[in-house]
C-alpha cells in the first residue's frame, strides 16, 4: 500500500480502470496519460490500457488494510460510467459497507447515475459523494449531487477552465479547486479561484486549493510551493493569496 500523490486524499482504489470521455474536463485526462504508461511499464492490471475493465479480485483489497484509510475509488476511472453494470456498483458499495473504519472518496462526472440506483445503494457514513464540474455547463451536476442520500458531499472543480460564479454550496461539505497540469494545460484564471473561495467562506465550507497547474498560470512567480522540494509543493505551486488551503470536511460521526 502506498500513499497517493493527490493532495487530498491518502490511498487509492481502483476496482475499475479505463473510462469514457463525457465532457470538457476530460479532454486531457491524466489518468488516460498514465494507463498508456503504466500499460508500457507492463502492469497487468493496465493490459487494457484506458478501455473500462472491470477487477473483481479488487474487492477484497480493503480488508486487507490494517489501519484506517482515506481512499479515492477508482482515481482511474468513473464508477458510475455505463460500462460498470450495476452488480458490481452494488459490490463496491457492500464492501464500503462492510469496511466502516475507512472513508471513501467516490468522485463522478455522471452524479444521475449514482441517483438513479437510489435505495439500492446503501449510503453509509464513511462513504464521502462528489462530483466533477469544471466550467458553468456542467453546473447542473451539483443539484443532482444533491439529491443523493450520501452524508457527506463534495465538489471537485478540476481543472478549472471557467468561472464558477453562483454555486449554491448548501449540503455541500467540501470543495476542491485546481488547474490543469500537463503540457497542454488550459488557463485558470486567479479570479475564478478567488471567486469560488469567497463562497466557500460565506457558506462555511471546506476550501481546498490543490494546485494552479502550471508554473506560468499562477499569479505569483514567487510562490515557494511552485518548488518541488518544498513540503508543500504541488503543480504549479498551490498558494492563493499568500497562504495555503487544505482544509478538510468533518468526518462524520
Amino acid at each position: 500500500m502506498q500513499k497517493s500523490s493527490i493532495e487530498w486524499t491518502g490511498i487509492t482504489w481502483g476496482p475499475v480502470t479505463g473510462c469514457l470521455k463525457w465532457s470538457a474536463g476530460c479532454i486531457n485526462c491524466y489518468a488516460e496519460t498514465m494507463s498508456k504508461w503504466l500499460k508500457n511499464m507492463g502492469l497487468p492490471k493496465y493490459k487494457n490500457e484506458f478501455k473500462p475493465t472491470l477487477h473483481p479480485d479488487e474487492l477484497e483489497t480493503p480488508f486487507t488494510w490494517k489501519t484506517p484509510q482515506l481512499v479515492f475509488v477508482c482515481s482511474m476511472s468513473d464508477l458510475f460510467q455505463k460500462d460498470v453494470p450495476d452488480d458490481f456498483i452494488k459490490k463496491v458499495f457492500e464492501v464500503m459497507n462492510q469496511t466502516p473504519q475507512h472513508t471513501y472518496q467516490v468522485l463522478t462526472k455522471r452524479p444521475e447515475r449514482a441517483l438513479s440506483l437510489g435505495n439500492e445503494l446503501v449510503w453509509t457514513k464513511n462513504i464521502w459523494m462528489g462530483t466533477s464540474i469544471e466550467d458553468s455547463r456542467v453546473q447542473h451536476r451539483l443539484i443532482t449531487l444533491k439529491k443523493i442520500k450520501a452524508k457527506t458531499r463534495f465538489l471537485s472543480l478540476e481543472p478549472l477552465i471557467g468561472p464558477l460564479s453562483d454555486l449554491s454550496l448548501s449540503k455541500i461539505d467540501w470543495v476542491i479547486a485546481g488547474g490543469e497540469s500537463g503540457r497542454k494545460a488550459r488557463y485558470i484564471d486567479p479570479q475564478w479561484v478567488k471567486s469560488i473561495f469567497k463562497q466557500c467562506k460565506v457558506s462555511k465550507t471546506a476550501f481546498f486549493f490543490k494546485q494552479w497547474g502550471v508554473a506560468e498560470h499562477n499569479p505569483n512567480p514567487n510562490d515557494p510551493t511552485i518548488e518541488k522540494a518544498h513540503p508543500l509543493h504541488a503543480k504549479g505551486g498551490c498558494q492563493l493569496g499568500g497562504k495555503v488551503y487544505r482544509e478538510m470536511p468533518e468526518f462524520k460521526k
